[in-house]
């Protein structure tokens, strides 16, 4: 670990690619770019980029007995591009990984969605990662809230995600791809800010204690500066709305 932590971080501090340790990557995103659904948004955090789109709510599809009773039946895909990375991938669709995505995705949004407004209806969240350079699902996350947001859908709050790393004993915020294949603990958290309420947690090996609470709390700090960023976005969406209903 030494050794990875070494090759993490500067003797002056940065990180290979010129960041703090509690710096995010640059994020740009936009919403509505999509006519044709509900809501969308495209979003990229540093060189991971990814498209939102959300349908509904609308009436649930296939057998009746599917609809819930009492609140909305979230439905999550994921996709990855068969270019967003290096490797060659066969299988773009339907693979483990991508599953694995689209299953946190429903987890954390059926905590942020205020489903029981819309009983026995769907609310279809499809994501598309184009190119992948560390932190996917939070980058998923944070673009998915944009969408959600874009078609209208009411949530308990804005959901933030971003990853956190140890170099040694100093925690590195919103992990890049070689950060994270340098083998180091890795905590993935998705952050309901307002409320500071966890809507996913995860990690990628065991911590003490005491390292498991100060990579906690860096991401945590990144989710509420990735919230800034996101209201943000929003707001500028709400101005361009109101200036063509103006027109």
């Amino acid at each position: 670990m030494a050794a990875a932590a070494a090759e993490l971080l500067s003797d002056e501090g940065y990180r290979a690619d010129g960041r703090r340790p509690d710096e995010l990557r640059k994020v740009r995103a936009r919403m509505g770019v999509f006519a044709q659904a509900d809501g969308s948004a495209y979003l990229e955090q540093g060189n991971t980029k990814v498209l939102a789109v959300v349908y509904g709510p609308h009436e649930t599809r296939g057998p009746r007995s599917k609809a819930l009773p009492d609140r909305a039946l979230v439905n999550c895909q994921c996709s990855t591009a068969a270019f967003s990375s290096g490797e060659r991938r066969r299988r773009p669709h339907g693979d483990r990984p991508a599953s694995e995505l689209a299953l946190h995705l429903k987890q954390t949004f059926e905590a942020a969605i205020l489903t029981h407004l819309f009983p026995r209806s769907q609310i279809d969240i499809y994501v598309q990662i184009l190119q992948a350079d560390g932190g996917n699902y939070c980058a998923c996350v944070n673009a998915a809230t944009l969408a959600v947001m874009d078609a209208g859908i009411a949530m308990r709050d804005y959901v933030c995600a971003s990853t956190a790393g140890l170099a040694e004993d100093t925690p590195l915020a919103d992990l890049s791809s070689p950060e994270e294949a340098a083998g180091g603990p890795r905590l993935v958290l998705a952050l309901l800010p307002a409320a500071g309420q966890i809507a996913l947690v995860q990690l990628s090996a065991r911590l003490h204690q005491e390292r498991l609470e100060t990579a906690l709390e860096a991401a945590g700090r990144a989710c509420r500066a990735l919230h800034a960023v996101l209201d943000r976005v929003v707001r500028e969406r709400l101005r361009e709305v109101a200036a063509l209903l103006g027109d």
